[in-house]
């Protein structure tokens, strides 16, 4: 935790869905551990652009992994945007498909 936060804009905004936002982290992280027991990103693709001066990084892919309850799931689409400023990540949001019922993205 300590090394990827050293990628991170001292001010970085993190938008989760729901709006669900966080300051660092290790907020992030603790936010999910009282919903998941883990979750694994299965990386699709990437896609990268610069727009005056601020590179915007595009992640897709393919989220995998179980709830508290021990329902696992698996192939549920995400997009992560980040907005690097001199090197460090400013800004990331994420949508995902989290939010559809499990059966519908191939849970059990």
């Amino acid at each position: 935790m300590d090394e990827a936060s050293e990628y991170l804009a001292p001010s970085v905004e993190i938008v989760f869905p729901g709006g669900r936002r966080f300051a660092d982290l290790n907020e992030q992280v603790a936010a999910a551990s009282d919903r998941y027991r883990h979750v694994r990103k299965v990386f699709d693709g990437f896609d990268v652009l610069e727009d005056e001066g601020v590179v915007i990084v595009y992640v897709f892919g393919e989220l995998e992994g179980e709830d508290l309850t021990g329902r696992r799931f698996a192939s549920v689409r995400f997009i992560d945007r980040f907005e690097l400023v001199d090197g460090l990540i400013a800004k990331h949001r994420v949508w995902n498909d989290l939010g559809v019922d499990a059966d519908v993205r191939g849970g059990r």
